[in-house]
């Protein structure tokens, strides 16, 4: 096997372990949903439990790449793509971390219901959701169509993060006893508007490797 054939079938599993990777981590964050709408105290601990696992994928992917850079000396779109890959990683793993984040506050919450309900905040949840497996979708297939209806998707979340502060602050009014449940709401909320943020890096990125730019919008 030549040296280019090797170093292409090296790519090919970087790639792989990128895509395993995401699916890990749009799992966590359907888990972490679904905990929030179904005060689930169980599924919110799978979360937790299973973030060990996107630490060590993302570990096994940087050494995977720092060898393919310090071994093959790669240039041009080779070189993006490695540089991609490493980015693409570390958002990834800070998405499980805010999926993780959520969950932990949900643990907080146990089998109760909470006496705060905000309507938007599993829409919210639920387009963020979106964003992550659009843009891990566009990295596979090198999509530029769906990366920046991922990047413009991110004005819906932010939208709805200001609509559900100014909910929550409502509610506070009303309820000034509740507002230690109110913060959390608004800390879940702000890790939903993360979520979205590094979900709009990856496409970003995406299109860093197709393009060799990054002109659409400054990486978060």
């Amino acid at each position: 096997m030549n040296v280019r054939t090797e170093f292409q079938k090296e790519l090919e599993q970087l790639h792989l372990h990128l895509i395993r990777m995401g699916g890990v981590v749009e799992e966590a964050i359907d888990r972490s949903i679904q905990a929030f709408e179904k005060h689930d105290s169980d599924l919110a601990q799978s979360v937790v439990d299973n973030d060990k696992q996107i630490d060590d994928l993302e570990r096994e992917i940087e050494t995977q790449c720092l060898r393919l850079l310090l071994r093959q000396q790669p240039v041009a779109k080779d070189l993006r793509a490695i540089s991609t890959a490493l980015k693409i990683v570390t958002d990834m793993e800070r998405i499980g971390d805010h999926a993780v984040g959520i969950a932990d506050i949900l643990l907080r919450f146990g089998e109760h219901p909470r006496t705060q309900t905000i309507e938007h905040i599993p829409l919210m949840a639920h387009i963020a959701s979106s964003m992550v497996k659009d843009s891990v979708n566009a990295f596979v297939h090198s999509d530029m169509k769906v990366s920046r209806e991922v990047i413009e998707r991110d004005d819906e979340v932010d939208h709805l993060f200001h609509t559900i502060q100014q909910e929550i602050i409502s509610l506070l009014v009303q309820s000034p006893e509740n507002a230690d449940e109110a913060i959390d709401l608004l800390l879940i909320t702000k890790y939903i508007e993360r979520i979205g943020d590094h979900a709009e890096n990856i496409a970003q990125w995406v299109i860093f490797y197709v393009t060799g730019s990054l002109k659409d919008k400054q990486i978060i």
